[in-house]
């Protein structure tokens, strides 16, 4: 792929420039190997597709060349909920076909060994059905087949399964214990099924988010609602917060767009008499220009012979910017007064090359600036200083 043959590959002396903890090359016969096990739920999280992006470089001359290895997902997790045990609390005149929404589990896997079919143990009296949600996963609901009476029967057990659609399928399960209650006859309503809101990364802790409202039409404490998070992660947890009187969602720990551009979780609303409502909230992190160009030198050829021609390339450069749109979009140019030029290459690498014949006698050192700046608003730059210096060959008489 890269045009090299085998025997020459000492003398290139191919090796990897980043991701040595991952892969590692061979120089003699240049075959890529696996130095560490790949997990591609710490790599890429719930991305559909994952990739591992490197650079190889050669010597002699020397060249870079971009790799980008895929990594492909196998069905090595289970799925999961959250509690081993679903308290759910129905009252006796509940009618006939109503839902309640059961918490889904998650499997970090990804395409169909994260695909989940959910089935529920036999009882007459419910059933199990599927809702698709908006992002299209489907939320598992228990329906109410026939009317409940507390006097005969109190409470029912049921056991509900998440299978995975993987080729050695997974599963798992969570006990669900239904309480049947009196008097308590309506449940929380949000005013909103789901709340959408956008945000700019960097705000302080505990700015307002939103504020989520859900009305119940008991009185008292049956009507009174607090409001709490429903099945979300540690990780929503930890930066986010909700107050159980007001219903106001704020920031809790700091956000960074480059971290997770989106986070979506479920809320929920309890009134006195333990009946639930509950709703979606999505939250769009706005990028900002937060993060400066970093400069990193792959390879400088110094001292570089005289005669050297025009065109040859004596550093290798990666330039990367976290940011991402504009804020990430980098220019890279040299400041100083010397025959070298910059000149763009593939996967935010570039060469700086002669760009004219070097003369020792002149000049046997030449000192360059680096200076990337990115296409943000207001624009943050780095520095990065380059010294080159130029070996004598026998180019004057006596």
């Amino acid at each position: 792929d890269l045009g090299l043959s085998p025997a020459e590959l000492p003398a290139r002396q191919l090796r990897l420039s980043s991701e040595k903890r991952y892969f590692a090359v061979s120089g003699e016969n240049g075959n890529l190997y696996v130095s560490e096990r790949l997990d591609r739920e710490e790599l890429c999280g719930e991305s559909a597709s994952c990739a591992v992006s490197f650079e190889a470089v050669v010597q002699n001359p020397l060249n870079v060349f971009h790799v980008e290895v895929a990594i492909h997902d196998i069905n090595d997790n289970s799925p999961a909920f959250s509690k081993a045990v679903l308290d759910l609390e129905i009252g006796e005149w509940t009618l006939t076909g109503a839902r309640f929404p059961l918490e889904m589990a998650q499997d970090p896997d990804v395409g169909s060994n994260s695909l989940l079919t959910y089935q529920l143990t036999e009882d007459p009296s419910f059933s199990l059905a599927m809702k698709v949600s908006k992002g299209g996963k489907q939320q598992p609901e228990l329906v109410l087949e026939r009317a409940l009476d507390r006097e005969k029967q109190s409470s029912f057990q049921m056991v509900l399964t998440a299978t995975d659609g993987g080729h050695s399928a997974r599963s798992g399960s969570v006990q669900i214990h239904v309480n049947v209650s009196d008097a308590n006859d309506n449940a929380p309503v949000f005013n909103k099924n789901a709340y959408e809101v956008q945000m700019r990364e960097n705000l302080p802790v505990g700015s307002l988010v939103l504020q989520v409202r859900a009305a119940d039409a008991d009185a008292g404490s049956n009507g009174r609602v607090s409001y709490f998070f429903g099945n979300v992660p540690e990780s929503v947890r930890s930066l986010f917060s909700i107050d159980a009187e007001s219903g106001e969602v704020r920031t809790a720990g700091p956000l960074d767009f480059e971290e997770r551009s989106k986070y979506s979780f479920g809320l929920e609303g309890r009134d006195g008499g333990g009946l639930t409502g509950h709703c979606e909230v999505q939250i769009d992190i706005i990028d900002e220009n937060d993060n400066a160009p970093e400069i990193t030198t792959l390879s400088l050829s110094s001292p570089v012979p005289e005669d050297a021609p025009p065109g040859t390339v004596v550093a290798l450069l990666k330039v990367r910017d976290r940011d991402s749109g504009e804020n990430g979009r980098v220019r890279c140019e040299l400041s100083g007064d010397a025959p070298l030029q910059i000149v763009a290459s593939s996967g935010g690498s570039y060469k700086v090359v002669t760009a004219g014949a070097l003369d020792r006698e002149r000049a046997s050192e030449h000192r360059v600036t680096v200076i990337a700046t990115d296409r943000g608003s207001p624009a943050l730059s780095s520095r990065a200083d380059l010294v080159l210096e130029v070996s004598d060959v026998n180019d004057n008489a006596p």
